[in-house]
C-alpha cells in the first residue's frame, strides 16, 4: 500500500479546502485530495454570491439579526458575528485572487461601491457580491489557478476517501483518537493509499444526494461527516436540512438550481393556469415578505400549494422584467433554459423544492477544531454555529472562506504541538474479494434516496421517521456485512457513508420534539421556547 506524508491533508478541493490550502502553503507542504476532478464539487454550481456588508447603508449587526432570523434562533450568535466581521476582508481576499465580481455600474471608488450588490430571500438589505449567476464557478476558478502555481500544494483528484487515520491504526495501538490522515481509494491503481499529515482538514461537501430529489452534485454523499462520526466526533444538527426552493422541473435535466436572486430581483412565485387561483401569486398568504421569505418558508409555501393541487410544479415568472435586465441578471440560467425551449424573458420557469444543502454537520470551534486532536473542518461539512435551523441565502460561501482560513492560522500558529505521524498499518484486503454482486449496491442507494424524500423530506411525522429507521436498520446490517465480505469500490465507499449520514438524520430529527426551521413535523407544529442543538456522540 503506498504511503505518503504531507504536512498537512486536506479533503476536499472547493472553496473551504482551497482556502485552507492557499494559507496554508506560506510555510507548509500541503496536499489536497478530490473525489473526482479537482473542480467537480458544490462550489463550482454556486450560482448566486456570497453576502457581506458593503454598502454604506447596510451594518454588521443587520447582517447579524438576518441571519440570526432565518436560522430560528439555533444560530450561535458568536460565531456569527465573528463570520460578518471576516466577510469584507474575505472578499477582498478574493478580489486580489482575481474573481471578476460584477462592478457597481453607478461607479464609486469606495469599498463598499466597487460591486454590484443584489438582494436575496432573508436579507433586510443588498449585500450580495456576485459574478452574474456563476459566481461558484468563477471562485473555484481563482481559486484553483492560485493553488495550481504554489509549488507547496500537491492537488490529487480521483481520491475517494475511506476512513480518517487515528491512532487506533498506527503500529503500535493508542486511545487518544489523533487523527494523522486518511485512507482514500485510488481510481487509478484500484488500490488504497494512506496519506498522512500532521493535521488534516475536512473540507467535503454535504449529503444532498441522500435524497432523491436534490441540486447537490453527485458526490455529495456526506463523506466528510460520516468518516468523523466512525472516528469519534460528535455531530450537531443533522435533521437541518435544507430543501431550495427553485429547482427546474425539467424530467430530461437533473437537479439545475434556480438562484434565488431571480427572486430577489423581482420574480415572482405563481400557480400554473389550469387551476384555482392560476396565474396568481401565493406566498403573501405564507410569509408578509412574499418571495424574499427565508427558504425553508418558500420551500414549505411551494410543497404545500403542490400537495394541496396536486401540482408537478409551480411557475417562477420574471418575464415582466425587461429582456435586457434579465439576461444581463441571469446569463447562465437564460442560455440553458432556452436551450429547453423555455424564454425566461416571455414565459415563467417551472419549479420545485430540492433538497439542497447539509445545515448541520462535525461540530467545530472558531478556529475550525473537531473534538479530535489533529483534525479541524470547514465548510458544509461542519456545524460551527452559524446556520442554525436554516442557511440565509450566500452565506455558504462566505463560512467556507472564513473558516478555511481560520483552520489554516491554528494550524499555522500551534504547528509546534503537532506530532509527526507514527508508523501506520497498511490497509488489510488479505480477507476480502471482488464483488460480482454491485447490483446490490446501485439498488440500496436508491432505496436510500427513495425513502429519505418520502419519510424525511420537508414535512414530517413521527410515523414517518420511524419508518425511515426501520429501513435504515435494515439496509445497515445488508451493508455492513457487503463491506466486510468485498474490495472497496467508490459506489460503495459512497453508499457505507450515504446510510451512515441517513442514520443520523433520522435520528436528529426524532430527537427534536418541536419545528424549527427546517425541521417542521406534523406531531409537534410548535417551535419551543429555548433554542437547543441536537448533539449526537459515538
Amino acid at each position: 500500500m503506498p504511503t505518503t506524508t504531507y504536512d498537512v491533508v486536506i479533503i476536499g478541493s472547493g472553496a473551504a479546502g482551497l482556502t485552507a490550502a492557499i494559507n496554508l502553503a506560506q510555510d507548509r507542504k500541503v496536499v489536497v485530495l478530490a473525489k473526482g476532478a479537482l473542480d467537480g464539487g458544490s462550489t463550482n454550481w454556486a450560482q448566486g454570491g456570497i453576502a457581506a456588508v458593503l454598502d454604506a447603508g447596510d451594518s454588521f449587526e443587520a447582517h447579524i439579526e438576518d441571519t440570526m432570523i432565518a436560522g430560528a434562533g439555533l444560530n450561535d450568535r458568536s460565531t456569527v458575528q465573528f463570520v460578518v466581521s471576516e466577510a469584507p476582508a474575505a472578499i477582498e481576499r478574493l478580489a486580489e485572487l482575481g474573481v471578476p465580481f460584477n462592478a457597481n455600474e453607478e461607479g464609486g471608488e469606495e469599498f463598499g461601491e466597487r460591486w454590484h450588490l443584489t438582494r436575496e430571500g432573508g436579507h433586510s438589505h443588498r449585500r450580495i457580491v456576485h459574478v452574474d449567476d456563476a459566481t461558484g464557478h468563477a471562485v473555484q476558478v481563482a481559486l484553483l489557478k492560485a493553488a495550481r502555481a504554489n509549488p507547496n500544494i500537491t492537488l490529487l483528484e480521483d481520491r475517494v476517501a475511506i476512513d480518517l487515520i487515528t491512532s487506533r491504526h498506527g503500529e503500535r495501538y493508542s486511545g487518544d483518537g489523533h487523527v494523522w490522515g486518511v485512507y482514500a481509494f485510488n481510481k487509478a491503481t484500484d488500490h488504497v493509499d494512506a496519506i498522512l499529515g500532521r493535521a488534516t482538514i475536512l473540507c467535503t461537501g454535504g449529503a444532498g444526494r441522500t435524497y432523491l430529489f436534490s441540486t447537490a452534485p453527485r458526490g455529495a454523499t456526506g463523506d466528510g461527516i460520516a468518516m468523523a462520526w466512525r472516528a469519534g466526533c460528535r455531530v450537531s444538527n443533522m435533521e437541518m436540512n435544507q430543501f431550495h426552493p427553485t429547482c427546474l422541473h425539467n424530467l430530461e435535466v437533473k437537479n439545475f438550481l434556480i438562484t434565488e436572486a431571480v427572486r430577489g430581483e423581482g420574480g415572482h412565485l405563481k400557480l400554473p393556469p389550469g387551476v384555482p387561483g392560476g396565474g396568481e401569486r401565493f406566498m403573501h398568504r405564507f410569509d408578509p415578505r412574499g418571495e424574499l421569505a427565508p427558504r425553508d418558508v418558500v420551500a414549505r409555501a411551494i410543497d404545500h400549494e403542490i400537495k394541496r393541487l396536486g401540482l408537478d410544479y409551480v411557475h417562477l415568472d420574471i418575464s415582466h422584467k425587461p429582456p435586457e435586465f434579465v439576461r444581463t441578471h441571469f446569463p447562465t440560467i437564460y442560455a440553458r433554459l432556452l436551450d429547453l425551449d423555455i424564454d425566461i424573458t416571455k414565459e415563467p420557469i417551472p419549479v420545485v423544492p430540492a433538497q439542497h444543502y447539509t445545515c448541520g454537520g462535525v461540530v467545530i470551534d472558531l478556529d475550525g477544531r473537531t473534538d479530535l486532536p489533529g483534525l479541524y473542518a470547514a465548510g458544509e461539512v461542519s456545524e460551527s454555529g452559524l446556520h442554525g435551523a436554516n442557511r440565509l441565502a450566500s452565506n455558504s460561501l462566505l463560512e467556507c472562506f472564513v473558516f478555511g482560513e481560520a483552520a489554516a492560522r491554528h494550524i499555522r500558529a500551534h504547528w509546534d504541538e503537532l506530532p509527526a505521524p507514527p508508523p501506520i498499518r497498511p490497509w488489510d484486503e488479505s480477507r476480502v474479494t471482488n464483488s460480482d454482486e454491485e447490483v446490490i449496491v446501485q439498488h440500496n442507494w436508491k432505496e436510500i434516496r427513495r425513502f429519505m424524500w418520502d419519510y424525511v423530506g420537508i414535512v414530517r411525522t413521527t410515523k414517518r421517521l420511524e419508518r425511515a429507521q426501520h429501513r435504515v436498520a435494515l439496509l445497515a446490517q445488508e451493508v455492513d456485512e457487503y463491506y466486510g465480505h468485498f474490495r472497496v469500490t467508490p459506489d460503495l465507499i459512497e453508499l457505507r457513508n450515504l446510510l451512515e449520514v441517513a442514520r443520523l438524520v433520522v435520528r436528529s430529527a426524532l430527537h427534536r420534539k418541536e419545528s424549527r426551521g427546517l425541521h417542521y413535523t406534523l406531531d409537534y407544529p410548535d417551535m419551543l421556547p429555548a433554542a437547543v442543538d441536537t448533539v449526537l456522540a459515538p
